[in-house]
């Protein structure tokens, strides 16, 4: 399990599970989540927001690990734009760390 600092003065904090960070590349959560400018804001964390709810309507909806995901992160009540910052921070961290998938053979007719 990480944590993940939630605001400024590190009062606050959001428990990120091995299996929150596995959601969100299953579902690819946080690709092109931000703009060029690099800045994550608040209108950052309404655009992952309204794609996970967007999610959570189709057939995604009934996948349990994106429902704890979002209880659990995403819709979390200390979840601030510092605190996406420090999520894309860890997700990358954790992402690098993980083994290379090997790529499905293209099968030729």
């Amino acid at each position: 399990m990480h944590k993940i600092q939630a605001n400024h003065s590190g009062t606050r904090s959001i428990a990120v599970e091995e299996s929150h960070l596995s959601t969100i590349a299953q579902y690819h959560l946080l690709d092109h989540l931000v703009d060029s400018n690099g800045i994550v804001d608040e209108n950052v964390l309404d655009k992952l927001k309204f794609n996970v709810r967007s999610l959570l309507s189709g057939d995604a909806g009934s996948d349990k690990a994106l429902l704890d995901l979002c209880l659990d992160v995403i819709y979390n009540s200390n979840m601030k734009a510092f605190g996406l910052d420090n999520l894309i921070k860890l997700y990358r961290q954790w992402e690098a760390s993980q083994p290379e998938q090997p790529e499905a053979p293209v099968e030729e007719p």
